[in-house]
């Protein structure tokens, strides 16, 4: 766990920026960074057995990996959500208590928490969906579509990445009422008022109106029960157009219940943050996409243990 907590707290810091210029000691790194030295100096020896920095004659600087994902300002930049991870964190450590209580200790409530909170919440997490975005406008080859489907996307990010590189494409992100006004701050904010709209919906309640090519769900089946889940996907489904191809992107566990190791060996914290979400079986995905009218299942794994599930309407 150590050097995973020395990440988040030198993310925090800044640290890793200006090393982005230029190698630097202690003393150096504290100056540009307004700190002291002789607390800043046992960080970056830890930051160096993680292998996220290099010293050489007391000098430190960035792994190629850090110089890729944790300096602020650069593309790949991935240091947005760290204080989504830490919240996190220290709900998996409330996990006996979860158990013991039988109901989550960290409960995050979409539908209850305030504005301000939800607020923070989608900023820590717009860049992974902006990053998550672009990286499906490739898998799925989102740009041969007309109109996406975006399931409680929050910040729409992956609609504005996906609008951003598909001219043609327009999106509407379905999300819950008490979201839905503040994903249209962001979407306003991309400029993406003309080609993205959002659409106050309960999923699990009813479909979302209009008709759609393809249908992205990222990071939602494994935050709802079974049933919720079974009547959703039901409701995406019709949706969609005969033929229109439907993305389950997130957590799913091969049917042992023991991989991804990444999913199978962290699957408990969703105890602690929601009533009744986990990681489903792939099997359990495949009864319900049937059941709502799909064919050609496929699934596959991609980088750390998340699963890429699609299907098509038949």
């Amino acid at each position: 766990m150590y050097p995973a907590v020395a990440m988040l707290a030198a993310i925090r810091l800044g640290v890793f920026t200006p090393l982005a210029e230029a190698p630097l000691d202690a003393e150096g790194l504290g100056r540009a960074l307004d700190l002291g030295a002789d607390k800043l100096e046992p960080l970056l020896y830890a930051l160096v057995i993680a292998e996220l920095l290099t010293v050489e004659d007391g000098r430190f600087a960035n792994t190629a990996v850090a110089g890729h994902y944790l300096v602020r300002g650069k593309a790949g930049y991935s240091g947005g959500g760290t204080r989504l991870q830490t919240d996190v964190w220290h709900a998996d450590l409330r996990t006996a208590e979860t158990i013991l209580s039988g109901a989550p200790n960290a409960r995050l409530d979409f539908a209850g928490t305030s504005e301000t909170e939800l607020m923070a919440f989608y900023r820590a997490e717009h860049g992974g969906a902006l990053a998550e975005g672009r990286a499906l406008v490739e898998t799925l080859d989102l740009c041969r579509h007309g109109r996406l489907l975006d399931v409680a996307s929050g910040s729409g990010g992956l609609s504005i990445a996906a609008c951003e590189a598909c001219p043609g494409l327009r999106a509407t992100v379905a999300e819950l009422p008490s979201v839905a006004p503040l994903t249209r701050r962001f979407i306003a904010e991309a400029g993406m008022t003309e080609r993205i709209d959002a659409q106050a919906v309960d999923l699990v309640a009813g479909p979302p109106d209009g008709r759609f090519d393809v249908a992205v769900l990222r990071n939602f089946i494994q935050v709802i029960s079974r049933d919720q889940a079974r009547r959703a996907l039901r409701h995406v489904g019709q949706a969609l157009a005969p033929g229109g191809e439907i993305c389950i992107s997130g957590w799913v566990l091969d049917d042992s219940g023991l991989a991804p190791v990444e999913i199978a060996g962290s699957n408990y914290a969703f105890l602690n943050i929601y009533d009744e979400g986990r990681a489903y079986t792939e099997a359990e995905h495949r009864d319900w996409l049937a059941a709502a009218g799909f064919v050609d299942f496929a699934r596959r794994v991609v980088a750390g243990g998340k699963s890429l599930v699609t299907a098509r309407k038949a």
